[in-house]
């Protein structure tokens, strides 16, 4: 007589698994993401309010595993790329970046500044892929990895501006409030960037700086993430292209990017 199948377990039991090892893990990795000077084992134990004792095997071994990487001279961990590579590999990620990566380099070459692509995380934006400018000794480029807040971001915008507003809303509520921008001014900057599909603007953050950036769109014509160039201004007026020039490289270079990964315009 056949076995009966064991029952899944209940979502109220699931809440109730612990993996101690794992979740210090977990824990000391969301905290290295933010802390870019990184921070040593008795600054990771106070900030998580647990003994070094508890931290320091773990800390160890994801260090050996490389997930971890230690400066010599400070004795301060930090996050390895290697979180990023495999995020890469278990994710859509991966084929955008192959798709992004060539076109992007001769973007980069054409208009003298960098770019960059970024993807919905969570909350917030995430740079899976950036191209210097490697003829130029100034460039303003994101760091690899950085996380970028979707409310005030032009790249964040361009992927709010973009999702179902079901979506959007649920994302809206899920973020920490109060929000960067009141509400009611957002929907209207969003409804204004969903109608024209792109968004050029003055940096908020960086002086000299306008912002283009442009929808990178999959097979089903979703958007997947936003080419975004931060259009460094000088004086000696030595750059090959204006704003609006670079505005349709901008536009070109993600229409093909969007090409190579199945959109069908």
């Amino acid at each position: 007589m056949p076995r009966a199948k064991p029952k899944p377990a209940s979502s109220a039991a699931r809440r109730d698994y612990f993996a101690p090892a794992l979740e210090k893990g977990i824990d000391i990795i969301e905290l290295l993401a933010d802390a870019e000077a990184g921070l040593t084992v008795s600054e990771i134990a106070q900030r998580l309010q647990r003994p070094m004792s508890e931290l320091f095997r773990v800390i160890i071994v994801m260090e050996r595993r490389g997930w971890l990487q230690k400066d010599p001279e400070s004795s301060r961990y930090s996050v390895t790329y290697h979180v990023l590579q495999l995020g890469h590999l278990g994710t859509p990620a991966q084929s955008l970046t192959l798709a992004a990566a060539p076109v992007m380099h001769e973007l980069s070459g054409r208009i003298s500044q960098s770019c960059h692509l970024v993807v919905l995380s969570g909350t917030q934006g995430l740079v899976i892929l950036r191209q210097e400018n490697p003829m130029r000794h100034v460039n303003l480029s994101v760091r690899m990895g950085a996380a970028l807040e979707l409310v005030t971001s032009c790249s964040g915008q361009i992927l709010l501006a973009h999702l179902d507003p079901a979506e959007r809303d649920h994302l809206l509520e899920s973020m920490p409030k109060p929000l960067a921008l009141p509400r009611t001014k957002l929907l209207k900057a969003l409804a204004q960037i969903r109608k024209q599909g792109f968004q050029v603007r003055a940096s908020p953050i960086t002086a000299g700086v306008t912002d283009i950036s442009y929808p990178v769109r999959g097979m089903d014509g979703k958007v997947l993430a936003a080419l975004t160039v931060p259009y460094l201004h000088v004086l000696d007026k030595s750059l090959p292209t204006t704003v609006e020039q670079t505005r349709r490289l901008v536009e070109d270079a993600a229409r093909r990017v969007s090409r190579a990964l199945g959109a069908r315009h």
